[in-house]
């Protein structure tokens, strides 16, 4: 047996006894409520900070382990504790940079939840929990991928390495431009591993290449300067829910495809996926059929969406014969690959003045823009995640897209332009992260965190 072969198979073995370990710290760290809202109790991201620092503290090979934060731009208001470890390379190797995030999304309706959200809990091959995959489970990849590569080869290894736990990702990074400037130096790296999207299903490893932008703000429509009884005046004068609901519903066509002029499409072959298995995936009611056209897969990766998300009006309890004044809505777009979200942004706020019925008054605020993105799939470091992926699920791994946004790596390609991104992730399609019952495969887990410990062990044998 080679020396690289007995290297790898070290470290592989190394990873598979450390998953009990991994998954005991994990479910600790699930027990602590981080979520980064300001409603919420803020002393529990430092809790959840100072866990994430022990841990990797614990793994010894690291020559910096701190807790900080970064000035948020535009105030004087400090972002989340982040966790911040350095270790520099050696006889030429590269530096890897590892990046998940600590704090969590809120519970939602805590009755939706079949067992307490921060009371981690084990049920058919799965780990309920707030955080146990999004993104919790991220952070013990890294830990127990670190763990297992000391174990096998020993403290002294030549890789650098840098680890960077956000500890306000599901609150909008809001310091993460900050503090990638101030801690640039740290944080340099080329490679970086960001472990916080997903995989083709629960056995077969997926390597994101794609990710659409976002655009996010709230829109405030007006038609009245007060409110007025809704039988005296019902029938001339516009309220402005019946503005708003017939301007929201100018975003779509029949098909509920996006019907937007300026909002851009990607072109791009996509993977079978059948209307069984979306129906599977996200609980889609008997009769309701999905929306869109083209391949569902492609739907979703590939063009752009516009969804409601959240509503200020008269409430049910509240409902009374008025014809409201004014009605705010926050919409959520999401940005195929190739545009700039600013640019979409523009788009849909020029067609929402345009078509705005009865000469409704809007007033566009809150806006929240991030980039879509698209991964060179060319360099070496692909490579070779593609093969620590395949040797540690035992399945080759899919080139995936996804839905949703990660903006920060926009961030991180502006800071480190010569760093090669690789995103990868714990999660698969039953996780229901931001949803009651959160989720994690263990299985999926066991794999990915091998998978990281791989790749590891070869970029430690690689020589720039």
């Amino acid at each position: 047996m080679s020396d690289i072969a007995s290297r790898s198979d070290a470290v592989r073995d190394s990873a598979e006894t450390g998953i009990p370990r991994a998954l005991a710290d994990l479910g600790d760290l699930v027990r602590i409520p981080s979520i980064a809202w300001p409603s919420m109790d803020q002393q529990q991201l430092v809790r959840s900070a100072e866990a994430v620092a022990a841990l990797v503290e614990g793994t010894g090979v690291f020559d910096s382990v701190a807790i900080k934060r970064a000035v948020i731009p535009g105030t004087e208001e400090f972002g989340q504790p982040a966790v911040l470890a350095t270790r520099a390379a050696r006889n030429g190797r590269p530096t890897v940079l590892l990046y998940a995030h600590h704090d969590v999304q809120p519970i939602g309706d805590e009755a939706l939840w079949e067992t307490p959200p921060f009371q981690p809990t084990v049920r058919e091959g799965r780990l309920y929990g707030r955080g146990a995959a999004d993104d919790k489970a991220g952070i013990m990849a890294h830990i127990g991928a670190i763990r297992a590569l000391v174990e096998a080869l020993g403290p002294d290894f030549d890789l650098g390495l840098a680890l960077f736990i956000e500890g306000e990702e599901e609150y909008g990074s809001r310091s993460f431009a900050q503090f990638l400037s101030d801690n640039a130096d740290a944080l340099r790296a080329d490679v970086i591993v960001v472990a916080d999207s997903g995989n083709w299903d629960d056995r077969t490893p997926g390597l994101t290449v794609s990710l659409r932008g976002n655009a996010r703000f709230s829109m405030r429509v007006r038609t009245l300067e007060h409110a007025s009884h809704s039988g005296m005046f019902g029938g001339a004068v516009p309220d402005a829910m019946m503005a708003t609901i017939t301007l929201l519903a100018t975003l779509w066509d029949a098909e509920g495809s996006v019907a937007v002029e300026g909002l851009s499409s990607r072109e791009a072959e996509t993977p079978d996926y059948t209307e069984a298995t979306l129906r599977s995936e996200t609980g889609l009611l008997d009769g309701v059929s999905p929306i869109g056209d083209g391949s569902i897969i492609g739907r979703i990766w590939n063009k752009p969406s516009v969804t409601v998300i959240g509503i200020d009006a008269t409430d049910v309890a509240s409902a009374s014969n008025t014809l409201a004044p004014e009605v705010t809505v926050v919409i959520s777009a999401r940005v195929a690959p190739g545009q700039s979200a600013a640019d979409a942004y523009a788009a849909l706020e020029a067609h929402l003045r345009a078509h705005a019925p009865f000469g409704a008054q809007l007033e566009f605020f809150d806006v929240d823009l991030g980039n879509p993105f698209l991964v060179d799939t060319s360099g070496w470091a692909v490579r070779d995640v593609r093969e620590a992926l395949a040797e540690g699920y035992g399945v080759d791994p899919v080139d995936i897209g996804v839905g949703g946004s990660i903006p920060f790596i926009a961030d991180l390609v502006r800071e480190f332009p010569g760093a090669q991104i690789l995103v990868t992730g714990v999660e698969d399609p039953h996780s229901r992260a931001h949803s009651p019952n959160e989720s994690l495969h263990l299985d999926t887990f066991r794999h990915a965190l091998i998978s990281e410990a791989l790749l590891l062990e070869k970029l430690d044998a690689r020589t720039l």
